[in-house]
């Protein structure tokens, strides 16, 4: 079976979130398993500077008027061929590929992922001079949406499946650059790319690919219902025979506590006690005091509203009165920024904050933090909690996507049968995510229980060798 796997972006070659990780992951997993993978992606400019060799021309296209190059490279540290379209609006432009220093999105994004788009459709209908076309073409999140539309409108148009990585992206533009694009007409409609007077990319996935996947069960059923659905619900529920909820998985070579090369000390369930000294060093490192009569809890993730913040900065003082101390890393809106960072300054021993990306520090926190913070307002799967389980730190999650799929509440039913994971939550307010941190901070007091809950979580398996196994069996089926 050949495969081209099309996506934005994929660690470690450019990443900004969750949907790196999986288009850094799935393909290679699949290539192991058999499948004939190519991994195609825009080549932006640090992309390109973060190749040791600059990569030879495969071929050359037009697309709709644009010369664009395709580049062929490996995914770092595999044998995963991996396809760069290469053109001066991608490789001409330094810095965040969606985004500029302010989070103004750049301008001419409709324009630079279309290319990607129409890139994937004429590869994937054998329009090009690549001596190779794939049975499955799988587009991942608006960027790519386009691409399905237009493989669509071809007679050799191979099985398309479209994953949703977060509904809330939805790729909009308006109706004069809808007709900039020189897309056909018949896609600007109701049951086509036409959403509320805008052009929405994401549809393109919606309304035309044979299957549609989410990184999650649960996120599966949320988003055919409103609020879920966020508008699109309508769509989604009359195609939800073709909607398919598979978890993502983690890539277990990377998060593995027995081998991190970027922690203090190296452990596993064997050998817990040492999960401590990476604790010391965190604090230490960040001007924490060393303190291990105190929970630490851990929070790496976006500062945006979806995130939980909204839950989480009314009660953070109530939360270092328990007592308790706090460590943020990310970066985001302007308000949520500047009032963790109020916080830090007032209580520099208590709360660090870190407003960066840090992939280091990233996994540094799963490892030192005893309790990892993931209140999220919904999440289609998220990964975070998936990593905290491996390192023994409980993720405090809010019911909802993936997390609900993934963590067992430590209640007292769980707690005896010995299948509880960490801490659940279900309404979005500060006030039940505080009691779920009291509850946790409890539980974290009576340390043999605390330790027969790390040894649950850590125990759990979520590699991406099983979602490949459902993504191979759903290409299988759809192809015979």
């Amino acid at each position: 079976m050949k495969l081209l796997f099309t996506a934005s972006e994929a660690y470690p070659l450019i990443k900004t979130g969750g949907l790196a990780d999986v288009a850094g992951s799935l393909p290679e997993v699949l290539r192991q398993s058999g499948v004939d993978v190519r991994l195609l992606l825009p080549a932006y400019a640090d992309l390109l500077d973060s190749i040791d060799t600059v990569p030879a021309t495969v071929v050359e296209m037009d697309l709709a008027g644009q010369e664009v190059r395709i580049l062929e490279t490996r995914l770092p540290d595999t044998p995963l061929v991996t396809w760069l379209v290469d053109h001066p609006l991608l490789s001409g432009r330094p810095g965040n590929p969606y985004h500029d220093a302010q989070g103004i999105p750049w301008p001419d994004n409709a324009e630079r992922f279309m290319l990607l788009s129409r890139a994937a459709a004429q590869i994937s209908c054998g329009h090009s001079d690549l001596d190779w076309r794939p049975d499955v073409l799988h587009c991942n999140d608006w960027h790519t949406g386009p691409a399905i539309a237009l493989a669509k409108m071809d007679e050799r148009c191979p099985l398309t499946v479209f994953t949703i990585h977060n509904l809330a992206h939805m790729g909009l533009f308006d109706r004069d650059t809808f007709n900039r694009l020189q897309l056909p007409e018949q896609l600007w409609s109701d049951d086509a790319l036409e959403f509320y007077d805008n052009c929405s990319f994401l549809k393109g996935g919606l309304v035309y690919a044979d299957y549609i996947t989410t990184v999650s069960p649960g996120y599966a059923e949320e988003i055919c219902y409103a609020p879920g659905g966020m508008g699109l619900e309508g769509l989604l529920g009359a195609r939800r025979d073709r909607l398919v909820g598979i978890l993502n998985g983690i890539d277990a070579g990377t998060w593995n506590p027995a081998t991190d090369a970027y922690i203090e000390q190296h452990y596993d369930a064997a050998s817990l006690d040492a999960k401590a000294l990476n604790k010391s060093a965190l604090q230490q490192s960040l001007g924490l005091a060393e303190r291990t009569d105190q929970p630490l809890l851990g929070f790496v993730g976006r500062l945006a509203e979806q995130k939980g913040l909204e839950l989480m900065l009314p009660v953070l003082e109530q939360i270092l009165e328990l007592p308790a101390q706090l460590v943020f890393l990310g970066t985001g809106e302007t308000d949520y920024e500047q009032g963790l960072q109020v916080l830090a300054d007032t209580h520099p021993r208590a709360i660090a904050v870190v407003l960066a990306y840090n992939e280091s520090l990233a996994h540094r926190i799963e490892a030192g933090a005893d309790i990892f913070l993931m209140p999220s307002l919904f999440e289609p799967c998220g990964l975070n909690q998936l990593y905290s389980l491996r390192y023994g730190t409980l993720p405090l999650v809010r019911a909802v996507g993936g997390l609900a799929d993934t963590v067992v509440d430590a209640d007292a039913e769980a707690v005896a049968n010995g299948t509880a994971t960490g801490f659940v939550f279900r309404k979005p307010g500060p006030g039940d995510f505080l009691a779920a941190v009291q509850r946790a901070c409890q539980h974290w007091r009576d340390r043999d229980g605390w330790r027969a809950l790390q040894l649950t979580a850590m125990a759990q398996d979520f590699s991406w060798q099983q979602s490949a196994e459902r993504y191979i069996e759903l290409y299988r089926s759809a192809v015979n």
